[in-house]
């Protein structure tokens, strides 16, 4: 039976029950672990990626073999993209071989090209604007330690401590389908996008310091604050975020019985101290397993027959 494309560009692809569906199912996934359906067998994924990557990378081939189906890796020394092919044609060439694309790269414009001329489903496995596999990830972590009802009722507060950078962004996407309160510590001059920030509707807020986002939050998050690309930042990155780390003090602030998130790569005491790290509150080790279980639950979606 035929499919209908369907990309994942952005969290906000989806509607909210449709969200909440996806993470439901990677919750089943996570229990069937290596015994589940093979809903990709004899297909192909391939992974387009410009950035260097570990978690998003290995969860990606992983799942595909898991879900009976087979991955193939593409960086810009693999392909004449790196020798100034236009993108669109790219896009067309691979559609013909494989079944979906799963790119990683700078521009967010990039990845709506690709997506409007390759006639597969394209996935977003992270530009600078948006990260939406990273933040279902993190949504079924907070399901698992607080209960899937959690992510649909008021009162569950999350905080965001750094850079409004793509991680950021698709947080913002997340609760404005979902509607949970959102506080973002950032500096001043490094808010998230503020179109984003206006569609929550006074769900989210961009406060000056860390405490203020902190305190009461059940889950609190962070990410590095010079991302890839930005290195040459990295010294005056370090001077404007002075502050900023996720501690023991600040998370002290937060609920007793919260979480803290990371979305790896960590620069352990700069965003976050290893003492947070390696704590009894850091769910960042199941944060990174479940990039595997929800890249199943995501690929069996969009690549599901009619």
């Amino acid at each position: 039976m035929a499919r209908t494309k369907r990309d994942f560009l952005r969290i906000t692809d989806l509607d909210r029950d449709g969200l909440l569906e996806l993470v439901e199912r990677a919750a089943e996934w996570k229990l069937l672990g290596r015994t589940g359906p093979r809903p990709l067998d004899g297909m192909t994924i391939g992974l387009v990626f410009e950035k260097a990557s570990t978690r998003t990378r290995v969860s990606f081939e992983v799942a595909a073999g898991q879900l009976g189906g087979g991955a193939v890796f593409l960086s810009p020394r693999d392909t004449q993209l790196g020798r100034g092919e236009p993108i669109q044609d790219t896009a067309r060439v691979l559609a013909r071989y494989l079944d979906a694309l799963v790119v990683r790269t700078f521009e967010h414009e990039k990845l709506t090209t690709i997506a409007h001329h390759a006639s597969i489903p394209v996935v977003n496995a992270l530009t600078d604007a948006s990260h939406p596999c990273q933040v279902l990830a993190d949504l079924l972590t907070t399901s698992e330690r607080f209960g899937a009802e959690a992510l649909q009722k008021p009162g569950l507060r999350v905080a965001w401590v750094g850079d409004g950078n793509n991680m950021a962004n698709s947080w913002l996407e997340a609760c404005a389908l979902l509607g949970f309160e959102l506080v973002l510590a950032c500096p001043s001059g490094y808010d998230p996008d503020a179109a984003l920030l206006a569609r929550c509707a006074g769900r989210a807020r961009v406060v000056r310091t860390p405490v203020e986002a902190v305190t009461g939050a059940h889950v609190v998050n962070t990410d590095v604050w010079a991302s890839m690309g930005q290195e040459a930042e990295q010294g005056r990155r370090e001077r404007d975020f002075a502050g900023f780390i996720v501690d023991e003090a600040l998370v002290a602030r937060a609920r007793p019985d919260a979480i803290v998130l990371h979305c790896l790569p960590a620069h352990r005491g700069e965003e976050i101290s290893d003492a947070v790290l390696e704590g009894p509150r850091s769910a960042v080790f199941d944060q990174a397993e479940n990039r595997l279980h929800v890249q199943k639950a995501l690929l069996e979606s969009l690549l599901a027959c009619d």
